[in-house]
């Protein structure tokens, strides 16, 4: 099952249509995209039955993050050995694990406002939690996964390094520094979840390319790790990590410059698309009186 987020409504994706969730169940699941997961098990069992035929043609430019609020995001660095090396931590590190505050999600298709000249990318895996976990057993992570969709972990390099201390999510949640989707793929839609295909391409030119059966801490680990700590609830997301390929470890730097699009791929679920334009400046605020 592929669920989408269609002008602020949630949908079931069928090839090249969309059936609104609402009107096929005659209200008894919400409109809304994020309130799904409240009732993961009943909706999964309903959607089970779906006509597809009731579908829709739509646009990729109408679809939103397919998680728009979540409660929680966690993000993962350091999950892949080969970007450990280029960031220079040992390749056996904990997780490091920060937040991407939900203000920042996009949907798939959007521009992004550069805040400086150094901002990055980061593609990634990204699942979504479908039931409240706690000290989940890594057996049973998966039961905890409503789905998979792609993201993009943009990064503002100037601020997360300044200080004595790395400001990590402020420099990740400028305006749509989150994309996501184009959509939420259910695990049983892969042969094999924890190995899929990442990619992602700037202005044509291919500068991240793994399997994320590369992951240092694969998605159950992540989850043992985290449910551990923190209680997760349902919807909300987890960034899996990146592999390696960023600007920031490339010698000379390479950042995204204005004009230039990023395509990101992931196996299975889809691609993101952004372009980046100029930061424009403020509006001058309105005289007193």
């Amino acid at each position: 099952m592929r669920l989408a987020n269609l002008r602020g409504r949630l949908a079931v994706v069928t090839g090249d249509t969309a059936v609104d969730v609402a009107e096929a169940s005659g209200g008894r699941f919400a409109a809304d995209p994020q309130a799904v997961f409240a009732e993961w098990d009943a909706f999964r069992d309903w959607a089970a039955s779906l006509d597809p035929s009731r579908g829709a043609a739509f646009a990729v430019e109408e679809l939103g993050p397919p998680v728009p609020r979540p409660p929680q995001v966690f993000a993962i660095g350091i999950n892949y050995a080969a970007h450990a090396s280029e960031a220079g931590y040992p390749p056996d590190s904990a997780p490091v694990t920060f937040t991407k505050f939900p203000g920042c999600l996009a949907g798939p298709v959007c521009e992004v406002e550069l805040p400086s000249g150094t901002v990055d990318w980061e593609v990634e895996m990204v699942v979504a939690v479908s039931r409240d976990t706690v000290r989940v057993r890594r057996e049973d992570a998966w039961q905890h996964v409503a789905g998979i969709t792609l993201g993009q972990d943009l990064s503002e390099r100037t601020s997360q390094l300044a200080g004595a201390k790395p400001q990590f999510s402020l420099a990740k949640s400028f305006p749509n520094f989150g994309p996501t989707g184009p959509w939420l793929v259910t695990p049983d839609e892969f042969g094999d979840p924890s190995d899929l295909a990442i990619s992602c391409s700037l202005s044509g030119e291919t500068v991240q390319s793994a399997r994320t059966s590369a992951m240092i801490y694969d998605v159950p680990e992540l989850l043992v790790r985290l449910s551990r700590v923190c209680r997760l609830f349902p919807g909300d997301l987890v960034f899996t990590g990146t592999p390696s390929g960023v600007g920031n470890a490339r010698t000379p730097k390479r950042f995204i410059r204005p004009g230039e699009e990023l395509v990101s791929e992931l196996e299975g679920v889809g691609r993101l698309t952004q372009r980046f334009v100029a930061a424009r400046e403020d509006a001058a605020p309105a005289p007193a009186g």
